[in-house]
């Protein structure tokens, strides 16, 4: 199961409502902090989720809103030996905008105590786990480098009671191990395949998040089927020649996307202060049902 937490929603500047881009997933004992606009420490505390296990950071870009409240949130790690490694990834030039902040702004003087792992994105998988992958796709946007992500359960098979029972498989090792898809011998010698007690196949969950967005084209593959998209939509249509100049989605390409791409539920992320309460969610409806607008400290679970 994925735990999404929206930690900042804003567009560029903070309001006295939303903080500068940040969101957290959450998969098992993963946490995975995506973008770090400034303010995100804060964020962090504040939602009660705090700095426990949090050791790996994706990038979507190199702008400052997504960014510059990085050298907080390290300084921070690195003070209350929060963790003991941190693992910054994003493509080429946001790494290396991200290493100057750190190591010539933060920690002129030489290395923290916290050791800093810098891990440049290309489009494929940044993770693959037993459970889960993690794969960056490439977003276009007005920056170089941009990448949105891609979080996959691996597919599984759940193992059937009777059938074990029946074969007389003893509940502990024997059944974790063909729930993981292994062959057991049992005691007597007796040889049993995972397929003969196991369900059919159970299609993990999948979560994109992309980030700013100038244009959806190239995202469909990426995002086709999944269970929850994130993504920005800053402007209202009647605004798309201001998105189209700043680079920005539109609700109607936001929501053309999600019904394209037949996802299960869209999450607006990116919101500008121009609009009154209401305007975006009312537009985005008319477009695509199931939806919704992040505000800060929202929280979604899919599983």
């Amino acid at each position: 199961m994925f735990e999404i937490t929206f930690l900042g929603t804003a567009a560029s500047v903070p309001s006295a409502g939303r903080g500068l881009s940040s969101l957290l997933v959450e998969h098992g004992r993963r946490r995975f902090l995506i973008d770090c606009g400034e303010g995100t420490q804060r964020q962090l505390m504040a939602s009660g989720l705090g700095f426990r296990r949090l050791d790996t950071v994706l990038l979507t870009h190199g702008h400052l809103d997504h960014l510059l409240g990085l050298g907080g949130l390290a300084g921070t790690l690195n003070l209350w030996r929060s963790t003991e490694r941190l693992a910054i990834h994003a493509g080429p030039a946001p790494l290396r905008l991200a290493r100057r902040l750190l190591e010539e702004v933060v920690w002129p003087d030489g290395p923290p105590r916290l050791g800093l792992d810098w891990r440049e994105l290309s489009p494929g998988p940044l993770l693959a786990a037993r459970d889960l992958t993690v794969t960056a796709f490439p977003v276009r946007h007005a920056a170089p480098d941009c990448f949105g992500f891609l979080f996959e359960e691996t597919p599984r098979r759940h193992l059937l009671a009777d059938r074990l029972d029946a074969l007389g498989v003893p509940p502990g090792e024997a059944r974790g191990r063909l729930a993981r898809g292994e062959a057991v011998v049992l005691p007597e010698g007796r040889r049993v395949e995972p397929g003969q007690v196991t369900g059919p196949e159970r299609r993990g969950r999948r979560v994109a998040v992309v980030g700013d967005a100038g244009s959806t084209a190239g995202l469909l593959e990426h995002v086709r089927g999944v269970d929850l998209l994130v993504i920005e939509a800053t402007f209202l249509d009647a605004d798309r020649d201001k998105a189209e100049a700043r680079s920005h989605l539109t609700v109607g390409q936001a929501t053309r996307l999600a019904r394209e791409a037949g996802v299960g539920e869209l999450w607006l992320n990116h919101q500008s202060a121009r609009y009154p309460a209401g305007a975006v969610e009312a537009e985005a409806r008319a477009g695509f049902g199931r939806v919704r607008v992040a505000a800060d400290f929202d929280r979604v679970s899919v599983g």
